[in-house]
């Protein structure tokens, strides 16, 4: 409780003065303490080897001299992008988070000297932008020629501060420390005075410091941070500088989200990563102030990406021209985009609708990014890396920015030091609690401890989820007491991959979902994605949940003309792609026919432990001096899509036929 009571006594602030908020309330990572064979070793990574490889990559690349020659106002930004400096708050963020739940007293040393660096490069009035003070007579050539003349384009110094929030939050309530809040601090002061409905007019180009604000605000209780967040949105939509009949989405506005007023827009459009953050900031808003208006448009937009902007393996953005959204049901394979940025900004989008609405759906869409179309962006090594998430990988028709192979660091790096801040804190979004119901969101093992309806609990969940679908829950409250437990069924235990109808299942579930509570079945009706089990819970109380964990065969709407006469593979919550390795060299000459069967095989030595699927695949082979071609039956391996290139550089696809329409001959 100390970090709690820190952050309420700041500045003499009580959380009185928030008068509404999230009707679901996420237990607290640090709350959670995971013991299962999946996601605390990637967590561990993380710490050893991610975040330490991020600050070293920081250092190398002049990041961190970017700061220091700001101190001194001498010099040249050595960087390439005016956004660097915030690879080094993102990490910090993540370096925040990981000693939470691994003390370290050299990481935490080693970020109050970097801290230290960052305070002595901020300016008296708070402003801090490397780009701009090592040089203010000629600062980046994005920056503008004086402050915030390029906010609305190029220039993120908003989006500079909005990461800068965010890891001084996450390291004061790691820390208890507030040097790093207090440079936030200043700056967020200047932000609020320059900004404002009578004051400069701007919508930030690159959204997150709306986020960045609601974060400070929460901890502080300082009306302007929330006021501020909210004018930055309500801002959208204004710009007369915009070309509102263009189709154009820079000369329109859309790529920024500004061609509309936020509350207007129906639609998810343009950046992807901008996108996520926005929308993550209207749920905030939402929930802070009861605007419905905004609550309306986010509903909206989340129906249009979940029902036609979406890919099966939870990637969104789908078009590499502005990273950004395409139109509806544009979802091609062999260009898919999906930057790992935009996956992990839904993340934080669709957190914030389920504590918005408490519906498994959010959920549902959450989990299905988190251990696919995320994960996939980290390498099994933690120091290897994508920045967009390829759907196909095909050696015969190739895209300049289609990734087949990992990456160290790249000039943009933004995803490696995003997924620094990201790892380590899924454990909170595992339970989540409104007043007395205790949600059970995210399946690991683990063991959490939790005030319910103001009674202390502990739960431990015993599984090997996402492998196993036999999960069980042991509920200890301190005395008997009465609350209700609600457990989330999977849609995708429910013939459902997606809550929509972009994807269906070709095949039926063999077995149905069963519900035990102290080893009796019980009868139960689904509320909102959930089984609602109501009682006097007393100590080592057990319920289980039986998940089927059939293959299945995964189609599109007929909408997604790019899929027609295609499928993919799914178990559990993990989607399935074939690899060059496991086939032969070659994937996208496969076919798998619709009556041919898969098996699940675990595979202990393989991608440090995965359950494969196999079984036989026709292969299209050509014989080139026989001027032939022929097709045979091969053996056939699916490996976990999160797991891909982790090999070495070769083919790769999600959708595989099922049968041979036609042959596209290649002179070369």
């Amino acid at each position: 409780m100390r970090i709690l009571v820190i952050a309420f006594l700041l500045c003499g602030i009580t959380a009185t003065a928030q008068q509404t908020d999230y009707t679901y309330t996420p237990v607290p990572f640090t709350n959670v303490k995971l013991t299962d064979n999946f996601w605390l070793p990637r967590i561990k990574i993380n710490h050893t080897v991610t975040i330490p490889a991020s600050f070293e990559r920081c250092d190398k690349t002049g990041r961190i001299k970017n700061f220091l020659m700001a101190a001194t106002k001498t010099g040249k930004f050595c960087t390439t992008f005016p956004f660097d400096d915030t690879d080094i708050y993102k990490t910090i963020e993540g370096a925040s988070f990981s000693i939470s739940l691994f003390p370290d007293k050299k990481l935490d040393s080693y970020m109050d000297s970097l801290i230290a660096i960052v305070a002595a490069a901020q300016e008296p009035d708070g402003y801090l932008y490397t780009a701009r003070t090592i040089d203010p007579k000629n600062p980046h050539a994005w920056s503008g020629n004086e402050r915030w003349v390029k906010e609305r384009e190029l220039s993120h110094e908003l989006y500079n501060s909005g990461h800068m929030f965010e890891a001084a939050v996450a390291h004061f309530m790691a820390t208890g420390k507030k040097n790093f809040l207090n440079i936030a601090l200043k700056n967020a002061d200047l932000v609020c005075h320059v900004f404002g409905k009578d004051k400069m007019h701007m919508a930030p180009g690159h959204q997150v410091v709306e986020m960045g604000l609601v974060k400070l605000y929460r901890i502080t209780g300082k009306k302007e941070y929330l006021e501020t967040a909210k004018y930055f949105i309500e801002e959208r939509g204004h710009y007369a500088g915009y070309d509102s009949k263009s189709k154009d989405q820079w000369k329109n506005g859309a790529y920024w989200q500004d061609n509309i007023p936020v509350t207007a827009q129906r639609e998810a459009t343009g950046h992807a990563v901008r996108a996520g953050y926005l929308y993550a900031a209207v749920a905030d808003i939402a929930a802070l102030t009861g605007d419905k208006a905004m609550l309306d448009a986010i509903d909206s937009i989340w129906l249009n990406m979940v029902n036609k902007k979406f890919y099966v393996q939870g990637g969104a953005g789908a078009i590499g021209s502005g990273e950004r959204y395409g139109e509806n049901f544009e979802l091609p394979n062999t260009t898919a985009y999906n930057e790992t940025c935009a996956a992990i900004a839904n993340v934080y989008w669709n957190q914030r609708m389920f504590q918005l609405h408490g519906d498994a759906k959010y959920v549902d869409v959450l989990e299905r990014i988190l251990y696919n179309g995320l994960i996939s962006g980290v390498g099994l090594d933690g120091k290897s890396f994508f920045y967009t998430n390829a759907m196909e990988v095909n050696h015969r028709l190739t895209h300049k920015h289609l990734e087949a192979e990992r990456s160290g660091w790249f000039d943009c790096s933004c995803c490696p030091t995003n997924i620094c801040r990201l790892l380590p804190s899924m454990p909170g979004y595992m339970y989540a609690i409104a007043a007395d119901k205790l949600y059970v969101n995210l399946f690991a093992n683990s063991s959490a401890q939790i005030v319910v309806n103001k009674k202390q609990v502990t739960i431990e969940q015993q599984n090997n989820y996402p492998w196993d679908g036999n999960l069980k829950f042991i509920i200890s409250p301190k005395t008997t007491t009465p609350f209700s437990l609600l457990v989330r069924v999977p849609g995708w235990a429910q013939q459902q991959p997606m809550p929509s109808s972009l994807y269906h299942y070709q095949n039926s579930n063999s077995a149905p979902v069963i519900i035990k509570v102290n080893g009796v079945a019980i009868n139960y009706t689904l509320q909102n994605g959930y089984v609602a089990i109501n009682r006097s819970w007393k100590k080592n109380d057990v319920v289980e949940m039986l998940l089927p964990m059939d293959i299945k065969r995964v189609a599109s709407s007929e909408a997604l003309i790019n899929n027609k006469g295609l499928v993919s593979l799914q178990r559990g919550p993990l989607v399935y792609c074939a690899e060059w390795a496991d086939n032969n060299g070659s994937t996208t000459n496969l076919v798998l026919p619709a009556n041919q069967s898969l098996t699940a095989v675990y595979n202990s030595n393989l991608l440090n432990g995965v359950i494969t699927l196999q079984g036989n695949a026709i292969a299209v082979v050509t014989n080139t001096a026989a001027n032939s071609v022929q097709t045979q039956t091969q053996p056939f391996t699916a490996i976990p899509y999160y797991a891909w290139a982790n090999r070495g550089r070769g083919e790769m696809t999600v959708w595989l036929p099922e049968k041979i329409a036609d042959v596209l001959i290649l002179a070369h």
